[in-house]
């Protein structure tokens, strides 16, 4: 992609604090942990022995920026169906285990990127590591293990009486030492909780107490608007803190949304590059234009716009002028026409009926390559 020159002035590129030092894990060619960018991921919703419909979903999350995604595996045709999928995924492939250790041995075999493990509901997980461990490592296969409050080992159910934040970290390190105890360290782990506020509070305990990259997740988070609010207010916390290497959001929705709304958490912390912003006032008694309807056709007109771009739709001469100027492109809108800003400077003014239209042509003139 070619450099172009936006903005006025420039937003420092930086995130808001220096990542956790964490040890790095190869997940295909996704590297998770160790100072790489934060990865997104999902997870299909189809029945994974439907070979042809879950790699046209794991199309659709490849297209939409999901750079590993998971695939459930709680039946003996999804064990079979898993060296396809791995082989035609354009992205990392992860067999999700639950319940039957055997699926984790045919997943290694099938040639997944990387297994998560739930160990409290596998069935006499602890004298499995053994094998696991070794098969992962004659493979190069990582193994995330995930704990889950809604799935927590009975014996910590039974010490901390229900899933708190101590109750998770001691499950997720115990089980990593296990793994330990056989000279098999390529683990990522997980500690998700549906309250943000045990979630966090876990994943702090969990970074302070080893070297391990983090998976970090809100689960069950629930419907759309929900699940999006809280794993932004989950997410934000820990990563601006440096705590997080992989993020997947949990939403009752289709999956393209979960990582539609993880690269916004990324990208509005700066931890990777921005690409389409629109910058719009939430409207008032002082606007004199249909700010929302504005804001949604530029929105819409410029989806899929790779070039990265704040475009700021402002309704009222008491910001607007300001904020269409700090922006790369802008409109200041009132008395039925807008002032179009291109980097600052005012280059013409047109009638409110012309505005989008006036927006969506002077964005495709910035995003033309340059020589």
């Amino acid at each position: 992609m070619t450099a172009v020159s936006l903005g006025v002035p420039e937003v420092p590129a930086r995130p808001v604090a220096a990542r956790r030092v964490s040890r790095a894990i190869q997940v295909g060619p996704v590297t998770v942990g160790g100072g790489a960018p934060v990865s997104v991921q999902s997870m299909t919703t189809t029945r994974t022995s439907d070979i042809g419909a879950t790699l046209q979903q794991i199309a659709e999350l490849t297209a939409s920026g999901c750079q590993i995604v998971r695939v459930a595996c709680p039946t003996q045709d999804d064990a079979d169906a898993l060296a396809t999928i791995a082989r035609k995924s354009q992205i990392p492939v992860i067999a999700d285990i639950h319940f039957q250790p055997k699926y984790v041995f045919a997943a290694i075999e099938a040639g997944c990127a990387a297994v998560r493990v739930n160990p409290g509901n596998i069935k006499q997980f602890d004298d499995k590591v053994r094998e696991i461990a070794r098969a992962a490592k004659d493979h190069g296969t990582p193994i995330r293990i995930g704990v889950n409050a809604g799935s927590l080992d009975r014996r910590l159910l039974q010490k901390y009486g229900k899933a708190t934040p101590e109750a998770l970290v001691e499950s997720a390190l115990w089980e990593a030492s296990l793994f330990e105890e056989h000279d098999f360290r390529d683990i990522k782990i997980s500690v998700k909780h549906n309250d943000p506020v045990v979630m966090i509070e876990a994943y702090r305990q969990l970074a302070a107490e080893c070297d391990y990259p983090l998976h970090l997740g809100v689960t069950e988070a629930g419907p759309a608007f929900q699940g999006t609010i809280k794993s932004a207010v989950a997410f934000g916390a820990l990563l601006a803190e440096g705590i997080g290497d992989t993020i997947r959001v949990s939403l009752s929705a289709p999956p393209v949304e979960e990582v539609k709304v993880g690269i916004q958490i990324l990208e509005s912390l700066n931890l990777r590059p921005r690409r389409l912003e629109i910058v719009s006032c939430p409207s008032c008694g002082r606007a004199q234009v249909d700010v929302y309807k504005l804001a949604d056709q530029v929105a819409a007109g410029l989806d899929g716009l790779e070039v990265p771009l704040r475009v700021a739709v402002m309704g009222c001469v008491v910001n607007g002028p300001g904020e269409a100027r700090e922006a790369d492109l802008g409109v200041a809108s009132g008395n039925g026409k807008g002032q179009i800003f291109v980097k600052g400077e005012v280059i013409k003014t047109v009638p409110e009926s012309k505005i989008v239209e006036t927006l969506i042509e002077e964005a495709l003139k910035l995003a033309e390559p340059t020589d």
